[in-house]
């Protein structure tokens, strides 16, 4: 008999991450001197996630500001940033909770994935302390070995994610067909996409919207931990 096959997808952000760390990311560059005006760029990271908790977030406008952070910047530079910020703010805020949920999918054989909206420059070693060697984020344009300040390719916010997901899994010789079960964890109303293209949609650390379409839907609801922010 052929073992089952399955899929897990992981938003990351309040999902397996107590914080947000895109926002995150931002108020590290403030605090550590590392944009011209704090107070304007943090005034700027409320507003967008004021809109994000909405539904109203412009992708292509976020990620344009995110990535103007450290835009024309030699590589090295802010990858030593990143790896302050990574030692820093993300190491101690990892729970176990949250690693033994992916355990229990990495070691069942399942084929796992973060798929979040925050840029995939920052994201990317987050991923390799959960273990997980997938990771769909958004993309930066890199020209001449340092990032622009613009996005590239389809940007993985609400529909975004099915399209990149697709185009992941089509890369490997697979698709959503190709699994007998898809688990997919998320907090944010946003990614209402990504839980209903699952077999096992779960409303992970809900935001108020998501907790209640979860329980129209009878969907299960976890929660992993306390969330900062």
């Amino acid at each position: 008999m052929a073992s089952m096959r399955r899929l897990a997808l992981f938003d990351l952000d309040h999902t397996l991450l107590p914080i947000d760390s895109d926002n995150e990311w931002g108020r590290f560059l403030c605090r550590t001197g590392r944009v011209p005006d704090e107070a304007a760029f943090n005034a700027a990271i409320d507003a967008f996630y004021a809109q994000y908790r909405k539904g109203q977030l412009d992708p292509v406008e976020h990620l344009r500001f995110a990535l103007g952070a450290f835009a024309h910047r030699p590589m090295a530079e802010i990858e030593g940033w990143r790896q302050e910020y990574i030692d820093q703010v993300i190491r101690p805020v990892i729970s176990q909770s949250a690693l033994d949920l992916v355990a229990k999918h990495r070691d069942a054989g399942d084929l796992c994935a973060i798929v979040t909206a925050t840029n995939a420059f920052v994201t990317r070693p987050i991923a390799g302390l959960f273990g997980v060697a997938h990771l769909l984020g958004a993309e930066g344009e890199i020209r001449d070995g340092q990032y622009t300040g613009e996005p590239e390719g389809v940007i993985t916010y609400r529909a975004g994610k099915l399209i990149r997901i697709d185009a992941w899994l089509k890369d490997m010789g697979l698709s959503r067909n190709s699994f007998d079960e898809i688990w997919a964890y998320s907090d944010s109303h946003n990614d209402l996409p990504m839980l209903e293209l699952a077999t096992h949609p779960v409303a992970t650390n809900p935001d108020t919207i998501l907790r209640q379409t979860a329980g129209a839907r009878g969907w299960p609801v976890i929660e992993l931990f306390p969330l900062v922010g």
